[in-house]
């Protein structure tokens, strides 16, 4: 990834190679990998503005994505270049809105994301109202009102499969990585499904934070509604719901 290719105000661009290990066998980006590389470059971009985890942490907290709302229009391959654009739009007491736009060399937009953060205190786990000195270089317009983001729809019926969480699924935060949770809603979809499908709009909400040593189940169910095939899908442990999201497929 070249580093800070563009940065004017509030926006931060750079590029990146989609690597061998980003792509699964038919050579299309997984969606774990462009997500962890599209945080990569909103992680640029504190780091340009003092605003880093380092920073953050002084005030005993850290950053937590709530939701994700992703649109795809086609997955990068494999040795293609790729920009990729992070703006801060804006904020109120407790959400921070930040959007994602992937293009492709010749301009064209191959995936859009809208992304939900907050502040979360390191010891209590709970939620902290956001800092001024911590915002304030990012340009955010401050609103007042929160971004309601679109329902997502219950697991009903269908099937789960376990996972136990591993070591190396563990982040900085002692919390299973984000992207982590994307490899358990789509390995039990399974291989027949996986490649002759592509995902084009996900809607993801995390509820609850998953820890090391702990079994997860992950639900999902496959249904058709008006010619428009979505697969359901829940993380839960317990009967606690940990994760939730829909998808929407196309072949």
């Amino acid at each position: 990834m070249e580093k800070g290719d563009y940065f004017v105000g509030k926006k931060h661009t750079s590029s990146y190679e989609v690597a061998y290990y980003d792509g699964d066998f038919t050579g299309a980006m997984k969606i774990p990998a462009l997500l962890a590389v599209v945080i990569k470059v909103s992680e640029e971009q504190t780091e340009l503005l003092g605003r880093d985890a380092a920073y953050v942490a002084q005030f005993g907290l850290g950053w937590v994505i709530t939701n994700y709302e992703i649109e795809i229009h086609r997955l990068p391959k494999v040795g293609e270049k790729v920009a990729i654009t992070t703006q801060a739009m804006s904020y109120n007491k407790y959400f921070c809105y930040r959007n994602f736009w992937v293009h492709d060399e010749e301009g064209n937009e191959c995936v859009f994301v809208k992304s939900t953060f907050v502040l979360m205190d390191q010891k209590n786990r709970k939620i902290s109202s956001v800092l001024p000195e911590i915002i304030a270089p990012f340009d955010s317009e401050k609103i007042t009102k929160i971004y309601r983001h679109e329902k997502i729809e219950k697991v009903t019926e269908g099937n789960f499969l376990p996972y136990r969480v591993r070591f190396f699924d563990i982040d900085g935060n002692q919390h299973v990585n984000n992207a982590i949770y994307f490899n358990w809603l789509l390995d039990v979809l399974g291989y027949d499904f996986l490649t002759t499908h592509q995902p084009k709009k996900i809607l993801v909400k995390f509820d609850k934070e998953v820890e090391y040593g702990q079994e997860v189940e992950s639900h999902y169910e496959i249904v058709e509604q008006e010619n428009q095939l979505k697969t359901r899908h829940e993380i839960r442990i317990d009967g606690q719901t940990y994760c939730e999201a829909n998808i929407d497929w196309t072949n």
